[in-house]
């Protein structure tokens, strides 16, 4: 494993390389992960593929540090036009998990000529999960969100009270608190929610540049999953002429492991 770095302006964005295949694939972690993540697909195609495997950021060293500024897409686009040119990259598959997802999106956004393969695994971006959308609110609504990173108690009477109704699946109020049991954890979703905001899609149009270039799509869910769920991704799958849909015996959290 290899880990490089693409650097812009103050800011920078790490990666690591796994296998050494002729196709070059573009991999986005989800939340809480990084790209050390993608180190068994290096282990189980690293011969037909070449990986490299962002630490998105807020993730591992990955750096954005005007952090009440959004991400813009044209942004993104730049930051992989830097990579693609570093290393003579004429053409990829992108591959994105969770909220990888949005990143994976904002490529083929950015490049639907040059990607040659989208693989999607239970993806943010497609139908928002609840507390990403939260960002999309007016900034005075989002302050009682940011107060949420020093005064927790906010975020847990909302637990125990979706909890009590009944409303939220267990597995999606476990996943939450997961994310939000540490000062850290909760500072890493508040800046998320702030810096990736404008990473939304209509799907419709990614289904129609899918479409125009013929990219291959695999969509990847798991059976367990109640986080992501195959049924929401019809909302993409709906506007795609093609696609492979794969269906795991898994829940969320190992999706990248029982993938490769």
């Amino acid at each position: 494993m290899q880990k490089h770095t693409i650097n812009f302006g103050n800011d920078n964005l790490d990666y690591h390389i796994f296998g050494t295949g002729p196709q070059i694939l573009l991999a986005f972690h989800g939340f809480g992960q990084n790209g050390e993540y993608y180190e068994p697909f290096g282990k189980s195609l690293g011969d037909l593929y070449t990986i490299y495997s962002f630490d998105l950021f807020f993730h591992a060293d990955s750096e954005w540090k005007e952090r009440n500024k959004a991400l813009s897409k044209e942004e993104w686009s730049n930051i992989l036009q830097l990579l693609l040119k570093k290393h003579n990259i004429i053409d990829f598959a992108v591959c994105g998990y969770s909220m990888g997802g949005k990143f994976a999106l904002a490529s083929l956004e950015a490049y639907p000529e040059k990607i040659n393969q989208f693989i999607l695994i239970a993806p943010d971006g497609i139908k928002t999960l609840f507390w990403y959308s939260l960002a999309t609110y007016p900034t005075s609504f989002r302050k009682f969100f940011r107060a949420m990173i020093t005064q927790p108690k906010y975020f847990y009477h909302i637990l125990r009270f979706s909890k009590k109704l009944g409303i939220v699946d267990k597995s999606i109020l476990k996943f939450a608190n997961s994310q939000m049991n540490t000062r850290a954890k909760r500072r890493r979703v508040y800046l998320t929610w702030v810096v990736f905001r404008l990473l939304s899609f209509n799907m419709k149009a990614i289904g129609a540049l899918i479409n125009k270039h013929q990219i291959p799509t695999i969509m990847v869910t798991g059976k367990y999953d109640k986080i992501i769920t195959e049924n929401n991704m019809m909302d993409f799958l709906q506007h795609v002429n093609t696609y492979e849909n794969i269906v795991l015996e898994a829940g969320h959290n190992t999706l990248i492991r029982d993938a490769a």
